[in-house]
Order: C-alpha cells, then structure tokens, then sequence
C-alpha cells in the first residue's frame, strides 16, 4: 500500500487518527472522535493523552529523598560496623536465594509474558535512569509488593495487589520499587526484609551464620534497619510521582491499600480531607504524634493516609513542580 511521507498509510485508512503513548512512545489507531484519555495504550494499557511525559536522564537521588529518609539513614550508618555485617549476612543466607525461590514458584515478567507489565517496567526505568531489573508476579494474597537482591534487584508483585488496581496504579508500584533502586536503598531494604523474617529468634538460630544475626540484633541494627524502611518508602512514593506525573494517581492508589475492594464505593475528595486532616492532627497533637509513631512502628510501611499527606505535601511545597521543570 502506497504510503505519504510522515509515514501513515493512504487509502481507506488514512482518515484513520493515530496518537503516540506519551509513556511508552508506541503509535496507536484511535477511532474518529477521540478526546484525550479515551483509549488505552496497546502496549503498555496507559491511557493515552496529549499530555507530555518528563523523563530524568541524570535525576540524582537526593533530588527528592524525604527528609525523614535522609536523617534516619544517617543514624542507621552511624552504627560500628553496619555495613560489613549487612553484607555478611546476605553472602551468609544467600542473595542467589532470592532469585532461584521466585525464579521456581513465580511467574517471570518478559516482553512476551505479562508484556503490560514489562512494558511499564521499562517506563520506570527510563523515566528514572535505572537498568532493568527482573520483575516476577507472585500467588500471594497479602496486598504487597517488594524488592530484593543486592548486585542483581529483583521485583516481586503480589497477584493479590495487581487485582485491586487500575493500570496507573500498577504504574505508580511499578514505579515505587524501582525508585529503591534508584535511591541505593537494596543493600538495607533487603536485610530489613530478612530481619523481619528472621524476627523468631528459635527459626534464626537454625540458619548457618545464626552468630551474625544475634550481633545484627544485639547492636541495634535490626530495630534502626525496620525504623529505616518505614521512612524508605516515603522517599520512593516521591519516585513513584516523578513517573506517574500525577500526584492523584498515588492517592487512589494509597486508597485501595488503605480501602481495599471497598475503595469503589470511597469519594477520593473525601479521602484527601482525611489525609490533610491526619496531617495537620499530627503536626499540632503531641498525644495524636506519640500514637501514630508508636503504632506506626510495628509495620513495615507508614500508614496508606500517611503516605498520601507527605505526596500532598511535596507538591504543594512546590519541590515537585521544580524537579518536573528539569525533567
């Protein structure tokens, strides 16, 4: 079939409208009439929009670390001897573990399998700087995702968290996990991880090198190491944005994580009074902060209404907008 010279095809198809992912770049057949967000990539399933999409080809980490992170992280390395018994650890339980256990029992995400979801990884990583790492969807039906390894990353998405959420939602935890591995959180966030598996003491004795986890445990390092990772993800929240490009996007999705299948039936408006509202109790109740900090301690992420005042925050202190300019 003859063609014109912009390359589109002549005929019968050339009334045919043609619009560009603005994520993923590939070119798609919209039907007559189209407005912007009407259709969905073919590739990565974003919706498409005439909106431009920022990329970061030198983005450094301490352009959007939370100021929490960044303090905590410092006090984490002010530990003796942390960072060599850290990698103790890892060689001691095994980085290779990690892989070979979802390489036998999860489903490896490629261009042919799962092409959605490689598609946005490869989004992430772009927009961010970051090289591919692997990326596995795991039967579990906790609401989760994670990241570990250390000289080779691995992502892992619970089958149970990519059935509540939209394709940008999947996006924005895509997004979130390969911020860890832009911001050089692996080496920690995966020991914070083995910790809190190691959290019985009668299974850790069981494990070759059981010595190093009773030192990990008696220095202090596995309490700093959970305080840590709480405020780790605070920062990548920011990474996830800086991909999305939509402070909403995180909302929603912080919505279903803190909703569940009943975020359907929650008015999103609301939902961000609420986390204004829990910010300002906290910023001005001492008796409010000492029982957020004391509950939220026993988790593994700040709390989802948390996590979405800290977005709001970040944009409205015109940080975000700042960043995006460079992009």
């Amino acid at each position: 079939m003859p063609r014109k010279n912009n390359d589109e095809p002549t005929g019968k198809l050339a009334k045919s409208l043609y619009v560009r992912c603005r994520y993923c770049g590939q070119r798609n057949a919209v039907k007559e009439g189209y407005k912007d967000r009407d259709a969905n990539c073919g590739k990565c399933k974003l919706p498409l929009s005439n909106e431009p999409h920022r990329k970061f080809g030198d983005l450094d980490k301490n352009d959007y670390i939370h100021p929490e992170d960044r303090r905590a992280l410092a006090a984490l390395r002010a530990i003796p001897g942390i960072d060599s018994a850290l990698k103790k650890l890892l060689a001691v339980t095994g980085e290779s573990a990690i892989r070979v256990s979802f390489m036998a029992s999860a489903i490896k995400v490629t261009p042919k399998q799962c092409p959605d979801l490689y598609a946005k990884l490869e989004i992430a990583c772009s927009t961010l700087g970051v090289d591919m790492p692997d990326m596995f969807v795991q039967q579990n039906p906790m609401v989760n995702a994670f990241t570990g390894g250390v000289e080779r990353p691995v992502i892992v998405l619970h089958s149970a968290l990519l059935e509540r959420l939209t394709d940008e939602e999947t996006l924005c935890v895509i997004a979130h996990e390969v911020g860890h591995i832009h911001a050089e959180h692996v080496l920690y966030l995966t020991a914070a991880r083995l910790m809190e598996a190691l959290a019985n003491l009668s299974v850790a004795r069981l494990i070759p090198g059981s010595e190093i986890i009773k030192f990990i445990v008696s220095a202090g390092i596995s309490s700093a190491l959970l305080a840590w990772s709480r405020r780790a993800e605070l920062s990548c929240d920011r990474a996830a944005l800086l991909v999305t490009q939509d402070p909403h996007v995180i909302g929603r999705t912080m919505m279903k994580l803190g909703g569940g299948t009943f975020a359907s039936k929650v008015d999103y408006a609301l939902f961000l009074e609420q986390a204004r509202e829990f910010q300002k109790n906290y910023d001005e109740n001492k008796l409010d902060k000492f029982w957020a900090d004391i509950i939220n301690a026993g988790l593994s992420h700040p709390f989802p209404v948390w996590r979405v005042s800290e977005i709001l925050a970040w944009v409205d202190s015109g940080e975000y907008a700042d960043l995006m300019k460079r992009g």
